[in-house]
């Protein structure tokens, strides 16, 4: 049997979806509240901002973007599959650059702060 790299996006693709499925409602529920103004005094720019500056903060945000990013792309590769596009390599080859690029974008703008 041919060995195959889809293993390594499979696993990218479940790791940023189960992440998804327990942070996203958590953070939308944060930022609903800083939104509005009731939002607890650690999440006012001074703590969040020395929270980024930290290297745990920065690995986080690192870890929780890198893999939403990744989760998305090949959820998206999959959809253009469903709906009838079957260049599936140029499509699989331009999603996973953009979330290579996006990914290392994330890495340089964190390591900036």
């Amino acid at each position: 049997m041919p060995k195959s790299n889809k293993p390594i996006f499979w696993s990218l693709f479940a790791a940023g979806g189960t992440l998804a499925a327990f942070l996203a409602p958590v953070l939308a529920f944060l930022f609903l509240l800083v939104s509005v103004g009731h939002a607890p005094d650690l999440f006012s720019y001074d703590h969040m901002i020395q929270f980024v500056k930290s290297w745990f903060g920065k690995i986080f945000l690192f870890v929780v973007i890198a893999l939403f990013i990744w989760h998305s792309a090949h959820r998206l590769r999959v959809t253009l599959h469903d709906l009838g596009l079957r260049k599936d390599l140029i499509v699989a080859y331009v999603l996973y650059f953009v979330a290579a690029v996006v990914t290392i974008w994330a890495a340089i703008i964190l390591l900036q702060i």
